[in-house]
Order: C-alpha cells, then structure tokens, then sequence
C-alpha cells in the first residue's frame, strides 16, 4: 500500500521543505479574499486555502458561502497566480471544486473520521490527477486516519498528504486540539514516503501559539504547515482567535529554524521530543485524575467517610496491574506507580477534609 505515493508538486514552484499553505478559515467576501491573497502573495506564498463550506460544531455559525466563493478563488487563480486549496466534504462538494479548476483538495478532521463520507469523496475522486491532503480524524485514532489515506489513494490519487491538527478533547487545555504528536511520528512511521503538514491554527487555537507550534513541527520534521491567515482577524466571521495577519505569517515563517538533516525515528533527538510529549500528556492526566479524587475528598466529607477505603484500593492495584501485565509491562511496576498515585490523592483528599484544598 502507498508505493506509488508522490510528493506534492505544482508547476513552476520550488516544493522544498517547509512547504506554506496559508489563507483564511472562510473566503467570506471577494474583496477580503482578494486582499489577503494579494499580502500573502507579496511575501512569496504561492499556495492560498480558504474554506468555502464549514463544518460548524453546531447550528447557527457561518457555514461557508458556498459555490459563489470558487469565482472569488478563481480570481485568485487568475489575477494574482497563486494556487488555490478548499475543503471538500462531499460528493458535490468535489463535482464543484474539479470543475471550477481548484488545484488542490483538503478532508477535514470530521470528514476524515467517517468511512462513508471518505468513500463516497474517493469515488468522486476517481479519474481525476489532484493532490489531496487529508486530516487527522477528530479523535486520535490512527488506523482510521490510515484508513481515509487508503481511500483516496485506492481511488489513483497518488499526491496525496497528511494534515496534523490534533484531536479534540473534553474540557480545558493549554491547546484548542492536543498535539499528541507520537500518532503523526507513528503514521510517518508507517508510511514514511507520505508528506506530514502540521496545521498549529487548529492546534493551537490561539494566534499566539501559531509561531511556536510552526516551529516544533519542523523540528519534528514535518513537510509544511496549513496556517490561517486572514488580512483583519479580529474581524474574522469564523476562528477569529486562531488567525493571523499576511505580515505576522510572514514573520513566523522567517523565523522557523529548519533543520537540514531529515529526523526519522530512529533519531535519537526525535525519539526524546516524543518522549517530552508523552509526559507532558501523562501529566495531564494526572491532573485530570486529582482533580477527580478531590471531588470524592468532598463526597467524602459530606458524607462523614473515611478517606482510604481499603477494599477499593486492593481492587485498584489487582486490576491495573493485571492490566498493565496484558500491555507486557511488569505488574510489580505497574503496582507501585499506582501506590505513589493513591498517596497523592488520598494527600489531597485530606486537604479538602481539612478545607486547605477547594475539589
């Protein structure tokens, strides 16, 4: 699977490392479509995105402008000579962006995580020479992010990449999406000739955080970035926050340090940044599962309970190291990361007892 996979390659430009995707979250009129193409041009980006169809969480958010937004991209096209790349969702959507001559493709993370809606945009597909780049599904799962990579490609579209914007996660985090980079390192792993975009507006969910997120993806070794970029942001009808100006993008791009040897994962410095990443997403848990136990702290006080319940704790240090044993990990290691967790927790259950600690 995947041997025939090309890198993307457009006529006339130079594809090297990192390649800049960049333009709107929505084309939302023509004349602001028309100005950030125009900045961004100015500062050597030959590759323009823009969404014409929106995929809302929910109902009642500007949806895209539809159809009449590809005229706009073909002013683009034409006017200014840049490339053009829109988000595809369905079989329409495809039919759309092919006949008005959009030079390239992307799947968004919904789409990507639906088997029926990836075969019904390969079926679409078939016949047609368009690179195609493909986001991770919304949940971390790999083999479904394999998984609409091998649709598009058993359909013969051989250009064809990845786009890394994180998962989605309950509650609050440092990140709109987390990272939770070891799955793309892995989907490299896997398919080490398929080119990795990273897309930190997504990620990030803040602007500030664009700059930073850009440059570790290219110390990872990632092919590219996608980057929203919107000539007013704050006036932006969608993802405001996470949009930056052609001149703030041109300024983060100048700035990437990009290092000439190729990282794979046998890296020795790859492999620890993977590391780094994982600690800080058990840290995260970590705090994730104190925060619950200082709820039970307070369950127990109302309820004048003691804090250890021996029976439980038994049944926690069988269970996870029966569980860690099935993973091929030591039970007596599992057991005693376990004990040092219950002492913290049964710490901080005793300081909401004594009303030093709020749940």
């Amino acid at each position: 699977m995947f041997e025939e996979l090309q890198p993307i390659s457009f006529p006339g430009l130079d594809m090297k490392r990192p390649i800049i995707i960049a333009g709107p979250c929505s084309a939302e009129t023509e004349e602001q479509v028309m100005s950030t193409a125009k900045d961004l041009s100015s500062h050597g980006i030959h590759i323009f995105r823009a969404g014409i169809w929106k995929p809302r969480t929910k109902p009642g958010g500007f949806e895209g402008i539809g159809v009449e937004g590809l005229a706009w991209l073909q002013r683009v096209k034409k006017e200014i000579g840049m490339y053009v790349c829109i988000e595809v969702a369905t079989k329409a959507h495809v039919e759309a962006a092919l006949e008005a001559g959009i030079d390239m493709l992307w799947i968004g993370a919904r789409t990507s995580a639906n088997p029926f809606a990836m075969q019904e945009i390969a079926d679409a597909l078939e016949g047609h020479d368009i690179p195609v780049l493909v986001k991770n599904p919304v949940n971390p799962d790999l083999e479904l992010w394999i998984g609409a990579l091998q649709r598009i490609y058993n359909a013969g579209i051989h250009k064809l990449g990845a786009i890394h914007r994180g998962f989605s996660t309950y509650g609050k985090h440092i990140y709109r999406n987390l990272p939770q980079w070891h799955i793309p390192i892995e989907l490299r792993r896997r398919i080490p000739n398929m080119q990795l975009i990273c897309d930190p507006s997504h990620i990030g969910g803040k602007r500030e955080l664009v700059a930073p997120l850009s440059q570790q993806a290219m110390d990872m070794g990632f092919d590219g970035l996608i980057i929203e970029s919107h000539c007013d942001p704050d006036s932006a009808w969608s993802d405001k926050s996470q949009q930056v100006t052609p001149d703030v993008l041109n300024y983060i791009v100048n700035m990437l340090v990009i290092r000439e040897t190729t990282q794979t994962t046998e890296n020795l410095t790859l492999l620890r940044q993977q590391l780094d990443q994982i600690d800080n997403e058990l840290l995260e848990l970590l705090n994730k599962r104190m925060r619950v136990s200082r709820e039970i702290g307070q369950y127990k006080k109302e309820h004048s309970m003691p804090v250890v319940q021996t029976n439980r704790y038994d049944d926690v240090l069988r269970t996870r190291g029966k569980i860690g044993e099935e993973m091929g990990m030591s039970g007596d290691f599992i057991r005693t990361i376990m004990q040092t967790i219950h002492e913290e927790s049964v710490r901080q259950q005793i300081e909401v007892l004594a009303n030093r600690m709020h749940p």
